[in-house]
């Protein structure tokens, strides 16, 4: 609570000054007008008499002794009627006032009880009317994507968590029981150095994948310049082409220009992190089709390729941070899992979206659509 007066007494007494202005204004009007009529009287022939309530005047003062007898008696009434009509506009004032304010101090009552563990709650103004409703569902809005973030952030913290355990823990392991092992030789230590070397490399693989998502999601881009889409794919297919010819995986690319505007570094990561994830994914003997080309107003790269069967239902939880296709859990798991989550935010960060599409027969498709160049 701060010092200043609140916004329910002060517009009270705006509201009351202004219909205190208005009476007496009025009330003033009122008394002009009722002298005129009274002075606009025939006249009576002199020398009579006239009474006026208990007074007696002669006939030629009967316009002003009426005039002022009828300005007296609205000055009387209007003295008691002045306070009523105050008094009464003050409190119809007061309580309008708290009527219209009323929702407002909800959504403050609703912001002050908020803390992370009770983002689920909302203001429950379902009687509200035109500003007044905007202002609650539009801050029922906000708290509905703080909720999904933090609820995002809590499944990224906890599974970056369980990421990284794995890796050191592997190192821990590998480390005490080569130290235990007081008959451990050159063999030994340099096996446990190719254990170490692959843990630390992928630990290190998954602290920059998790520094590039968080610099991309939600961010703004620092260079935006105009890229083809054709020509990002170029420097990731000769990366690919190696791995892909030692497991027999065919790769068609059938390249159009996509004129684009955006940070050609993050782009090109795009289009490897989907050619990648289209190898590492990939059964011997698989194939991959690339493709870019421009729709109207949209510029497309698709990736698609074999590989396991993808149920529909669950294409969508790829593009969530550590989730991987169906692999074998036995057996070290490829990549970090963050490959598809970095294509989704760099392709909003970039105006644009993602969709992914299991391939008949097993396989998965992904589109990335951005805004053409104009």
């Amino acid at each position: 609570m701060t010092g200043r007066t609140g916004l329910r007494p002060r517009l009270t007494l705006v509201s009351t000054a202004l219909v205190a202005l208005v009476s007496a204004l009025l009330l003033w009007l009122g008394w002009l007008l009722v002298g005129g009529v009274a002075g606009s009287l025939p006249s009576l022939p002199a020398g009579s008499t006239v009474r006026v309530g208990d007074v007696v005047v002669p006939a030629e003062q009967l316009s002003q002794a009426v005039g002022a007898a009828a300005r007296n008696d609205v000055l009387r009434a209007g003295l008691v009627a002045f306070p009523l009509v105050v008094i009464a506009a003050a409190v119809v004032s007061w309580w309008l006032v708290g009527r219209v304010l009323g929702p407002l101090h909800a959504v403050t009552a609703t912001a002050r009880r908020l803390t992370v563990e009770s983002l689920d709650t909302r203001t429950g103004l379902r009687d509200a009317r035109g500003e007044v409703a905007e202002l609650a569902a539009g801050f029922d809005a906000m708290l509905d994507r703080l909720q999904a973030a933090f609820d995002a952030q809590r499944r990224f913290v906890a599974n970056a968590s369980h990421e990284l355990r794995t890796p050191l823990s592997v190192l821990r392991t590998e480390v005490d029981v080569t130290l235990a092992d007081p008959d451990a030789d050159i063999e030994e230590l340099r096996r446990m150095g190719a254990v170490v070397r692959d843990a630390t490399r992928r630990a290190d693989d998954l602290v920059a994948g998790l520094l590039l998502l968080a610099h991309t999601e939600g961010a703004e881009l620092t260079s935006v310049e105009p890229a083809d889409l054709a020509d990002m794919v170029v420097r990731p297919l000769g990366a690919i082409g190696s791995e892909a010819a030692q497991r027999g995986i065919s790769v068609l690319v059938r390249t159009a220009p996509a004129p684009v505007r955006g940070d050609a570094v993050l782009l090109e990561r795009v289009a490897g992190n989907l050619l990648e994830n289209a190898v590492r994914h990939n059964v011997p003997g698989g194939w991959i089709e690339v493709t870019t080309g421009q729709l109207e107003q949209t510029c497309e790269l698709r990736v698609a390729s074999s590989g396991a069967e993808i149920p529909a239902d669950r294409v969508a939880e790829l593009f969530e941070p550590f989730r991987r296709g169906p692999v074998e859990r036995t057996g070290p798991v490829p990549g970090s899992g963050l490959g598809l989550s970095i294509v989704r935010a760099i392709a909003v960060a970039h105006g644009g979206a993602v969709h992914g599409e299991p391939v008949p027969g097993g396989g998965l498709a992904v589109t990335v659509r951005l805004p053409a160049t104009p």
